[in-house]
């Protein structure tokens, strides 16, 4: 078979237009990056606020090999499936980041016919968005030690800088850093860190805005660092939120572009599951609901990371609820969380697919958990035999869940109908969501229903200086807001190596901060890291241009 970028650059893009006028947005409200890019403008989002909003769906999975299970794959196929059947369909997704395209994963906009183009555009720089927020991080980064050296009137502490720079590029030597090295006009000297794009504030922020007011108050919310007397320096204070903003002004609109089968695709914003909340853009979320009767959207990594930040984050801020959960499940995923050595998971092994099955029932629970219908799905590779297909529409059938096989990376939206049909089907059924959590939980038990109800933890367990953390923040009153668990996607536990459904596990909580800005508590568990390493061989050595400026290599 071809490769996905081959497949791609083959394929036969409509003007984007044209894609645009097919859900209403007349070409005049369309900011365009060439022929097959666009931002929606301010002038047609106000135009669609008022229309009411289409059906709701997310697509989650379980917790993921290493090289990932193809959950855009199926929320690309599923919107397909849904266009071919004739329903108004927009899809709603995250902004790849650069850090694993040449890392470990690839890119991020699909496979085979299931895929999100034009594909190196996507991967590749995009409409300029992450550039865009790197630089208003970096920019408040720079003010920020201008003003220490510039006289210090808010009397920083240089030693509680908590204001991180940022990179979307996997590089480990940047996670700890020594800045003002050299003379006295080269700054003061002290400690810094970055953390990948990404896993900024300022992503955070642009993706749980409503609009450029809510995202300049957010802005100005953010903390940067405390003063001698340990009281919050904000970016407001340094006079940071406007030049902030116009740097982000055109960012805060979402990219339409499409699919291989010409169905509408909002690109927009692109927060790690692992290391961040992991959904795409209010923005870009509200208004495919308003362009479509269906808004297909996805969250990162598994259900314990992405599908809980969405709905325990996001659908809280928004009020947003889904009328459907699809969960993605591959064969040789479950066979690896049954024990199966990676080398040999092509090989049918029913037992090991059952052992490892566990994994897939406890997402489906947590789902159920909050009063959500929920539909199970396989990406289906070549070397699925019907035996393992059988076995795990067994399993789907005793959870009291639908069950279909898709094909969609090898027939595109074709191979996705019978899933279609099914969330179809769930949308017309009543929901009865409650979140995990109260509002007025404390930081500690918002961690422990997370650990224990979602993960199968028996307890959490905070590092001394993590107590300290909990401590600071109950009493600067940040008790109310949500929690961001940072930890490994490998495992609904802290140790990316226990695999299927570990229980009775301690949850190790090793720090704590607030994002004021975004809205949230971050938590960071294990050894997650905020700014990722490149593996032994990068996917990057894959990756070159010709001399006709044809990409290769991405995948």
């Amino acid at each position: 078979m071809k490769s996905d970028i081959e497949i791609a650059q083959e394929c036969s893009m409509l003007p984007i237009r044209e894609i645009g006028e097919a859900i209403g947005i007349a070409d005049e409200e369309l900011e365009y990056y060439g022929r097959y890019k666009a931002k929606l403008s301010d002038e047609c989002m106000r135009r669609f606020a008022s229309r009411p909003n289409g059906k709701l769906i997310l697509v989650s999975a379980i917790n993921p090999t290493p090289a990932g299970e193809g959950k855009t794959t199926i929320s690309v196929g599923l919107a397909q499936a849904f266009s071919r059947l004739g329903k108004k369909t927009v899809l709603a997704l995250r902004e790849p980041s650069l850090g694993p395209c040449f890392g470990v994963k690839g890119g991020a906009a699909g496979g085979g016919y299931s895929q999100v183009v034009p594909m190196e555009d996507i991967n590749l720089h995009f409409t300029g968005d992450f550039h865009a927020i790197t630089s208003a991080n970096n920019l408040l980064a720079a003010l920020l030690d201008n003003h220490i050296q510039q006289g210090n009137e808010l009397h920083i502490d240089s030693r509680r800088v908590v204001w991180k720079r940022c990179l979307d590029m996997n590089d480990r030597v940047l996670r700890n850093i020594v800045v003002g090295m050299g003379t006295k006009s080269d700054g003061f000297v002290r400690e810094d860190h970055f953390v990948i794009t990404v896993a900024s504030e300022i992503m955070a922020i642009l993706c749980l805005a409503e609009d450029m007011k809510d995202l300049k108050e957010r802005l100005g919310r953010i903390i940067v660092a405390y003063d001698l007397d340990g009281n919050a320096v904000t970016a407001k204070d340094l006079q940071a939120v406007g030049p902030m903003a116009a740097l982000l002004k055109d960012a805060i609109r979402p990219n339409l572009v499409q699919t291989l089968e010409h169905s509408p695709v909002l690109i927009h914003g692109g927060p790690f599951a692992n290391i961040a909340h992991g959904c795409n853009s209010v923005i870009a979320t509200r208004n495919a609901l308003k362009l479509g009767d269906y808004c297909i959207t996805e969250a990162g990594f598994g259900a314990d990371l992405g599908a809980e930040k969405f709905l325990d984050i996001k659908c809280r801020m928004t009020g947003l609820v889904p009328d459907a959960v699809v969960i993605v499940a591959t064969i040789r995923a479950l066979k690896y969380n049954g024990g199966v050595d990676k080398n040999e998971l092509k090989a049918e092994n029913i037992d090991a697919l059952k052992a490892g099955s566990v994994n897939l029932v406890r997402h489906v629970k947590n789902m159920q958990r909050y009063g959500l219908n929920v539909a199970v799905t396989i990406n289906r590779f070549n070397e699925d035999t019907q035996s393992e297909i059988d076995c795990l529409s067994e399993i789907c059938r005793g959870l009291g869940v639908p069950f279909a096989v898709s094909e969609v990376f090898a027939k595109g939206g074709e191979g996705g109908t019978e899933l279609a049909n099914i969330v179809l089907g769930l949308c017309e059924k009543e929901t009865q969501f409650k979140p995990l959590y109260a509002d007025e939980d404390n930081i500690e038990t918002k961690l422990r229903k997370i650990a224990t109800q979602i993960y199968g933890a028996a307890d959490v367990e905070f590092s001394p200086s993590a107590q300290k953390d909990l401590k600071f923040l109950s009493q600067a009153g940040f008790d109310h807001l949500p929690v961001c668990v940072a930890k490994t996607q490998y495992s609904f536990s802290d140790d990316p190596k226990a695999l299927g459904a570990p229980e009775g596990f301690v949850l190790h909580i090793r720090e704590l901060y607030v994002s004021a800005g975004a809205g949230f508590v971050v938590a960071l568990s294990g050894n997650i890291q905020t700014m990722p390493g490149l593996p032994k061989t990068p996917a990057a050595y894959r990756i070159d241009v010709n001399e006709e400026g044809r990409i290769t290599g991405l995948f």
